[in-house]
């Protein structure tokens, strides 16, 4: 059994715009993780958006980061990958000293589902 995230999610649409980067996604629902995660309840990690966020934010500066620290994140409501597959992120990147600090808003239709604020620093 693999344990990689890879094929979770697949980037339908990223727009960039000075620090404003809206990213759209679709999360695989066949994806092995939400066989564990619940088995006949499927809820999509927070820990594999936080993930999601900090691979977005990669492919917008270029570089491989390290979280180093997150705070206000607020999961707001449950992601079911076969009821809401399909996500729109938004991320304001702003460049610090020792990296990024990337704010976050992520949704499905008009519903909030999580607010997040990382420091990433650049591996």
């Amino acid at each position: 059994m693999s344990t990689s995230l890879e094929g979770l999610y697949k980037l339908d649409d990223l727009t960039v715009q000075d620090a404003s980067v809206t990213a759209k996604i679709t999360i695989n629902k066949d994806h092995i993780v939400f066989q564990g995660h619940f088995p006949d309840n499927p809820v999509m990690p927070g820990v594999c958006m936080m993930q999601i966020i900090k691979e977005i934010t990669e492919k917008i500066v270029e570089k491989q980061l390290f979280m180093q620290s997150a705070s206000n994140i607020k999961f707001m409501a449950l992601i079911n990958p076969f009821i809401n597959p399909e996500l729109e992120l938004q991320l304001n990147i702003i460049e610090t000293e020792e990296g990024y600090k990337v704010k976050n808003i992520s949704k499905f239709e008009n519903t909030v589902a999580l607010k997040s604020t990382s420091n990433f620093i650049v591996k």
